[in-house]
Parts: C-alpha cells; structure tokens; sequence
C-alpha cells in the first residue's frame, strides 16, 4: 500500500491493525459498489480507501460500526423493560391457594408490585448461605 497514505490515516485511526481491518472492509464495499466519496485515480480498491479515510469523507467511527454490523450473526433488539416487576405472592396467599387444593392464584387474589431497584435492593440484603467443605 502506499506509504504516505498509511501515514496519513494514523491521525484518523491511531491502531495500525484497526486502520487494516477498516481500509479492507471499506475496499470490499468499494468491490461490491458502494459508491466512492473521491476520485479513483486509477488507485486500486485499498488505496481508494485509505484515501477516504485520510480526507475524512469516511469517519473511521462509521466504518467500524458497519464492519461489526457485517459480521454480526444475530442482531440483537433493545426493547424496553417492563418498570413494574410483579412480587412473589406471600406465604399466607400461598398457604391459602393451597388450602383450596388449587395451585392456580384466585381471581380476587392481588400481587403487591415491586420497582426493579426495590428488587435489586432486597437481593442485596439476602445473606447466602455458609458452604460447607466435606472434605
């Protein structure tokens, strides 16, 4: 590759191996069409894009979003949480649902309900229990 270019992009991209993987990924685009934002030049595909990313007409930043999206297997979703955990029924409702012989919780039966932090705050409280060595 040409040398003045390398050292141009090592402003952009200061990990000379990041710089490689992003320079290829960006070329295989440049392969598949992905349009040029400079002159060719007649400049082969890698030093087509190690000019691009030493003009910053590509963010280095943008490039590694697309190559970690190009090699993800399964995308993950964000979705929101629920903000409402429900709480485990108490002993009496149990003792209760079971006193009937149903397992299945009433209709008039209500469940308390318990912020995430309210839930994180009593499983910090729990002491776990002494191990014991048997050997």
């Amino acid at each position: 590759m040409a040398r003045v270019t390398v050292e141009d992009c090592v402003d952009k991209v200061e990990n000379r191996f990041d710089l490689v993987l992003l320079a290829a990924h960006r070329a295989r685009l440049i392969s598949s069409g992905a349009e040029l934002t400079i002159d060719r030049d007649r400049d082969k595909n890698p030093v087509v894009a190690l000019r691009e990313i030493a003009d910053e007409t590509i963010l280095p930043g943008d490039l590694e979003e697309q190559l970690i999206h190009s090699l993800q297997k399964q995308v993950e979703v964000d979705e929101p949480e629920p903000d409402v955990v429900p709480m485990i029924p108490s002993p009496e409702a149990m003792a209760a649902s079971s006193a009937d012989g149903t397992d299945v919780p009433d209709e008039g039966m209500s469940f308390e309900r318990m912020t995430e932090e309210e839930l994180l705050a009593g499983l910090e409280g729990i002491v776990p229990p002494e191990r014991k060595d048997d050997m």
